[in-house]
Order: C-alpha cells, then structure tokens, then sequence
C-alpha cells in the first residue's frame, strides 16, 4: 500500500513540477508568436 501512496505523491508532484514551467514556458512562446505576427502584417 506505500508503493501505490508514494507512486501517487511522485505523480502529483511531477505533474506541479512541469505546470510550474510548462505554463510559462508556454505563455512565452505564445506571446513570441504573437509579436511575430506584428512583423508581417
């Protein structure tokens, strides 16, 4: 039964770990492609 609460706390905390920089990461890409967008029009 520690296998399966710890394999699930291991989880949660990798999914928090790549929200903390996959949110970011992905706001500035988004915003990058938006001003690049002002290049060509």
């Amino acid at each position: 039964m520690s296998n399966s609460s710890k394999s699930n706390s291991t989880t949660i905390k990798l999914i928090l770990a790549w929200g903390f920089v996959g949110v970011p990461l992905v706001w500035g890409v988004l915003q990058t492609l938006a001003n690049a967008m002002k290049l060509f029009h």
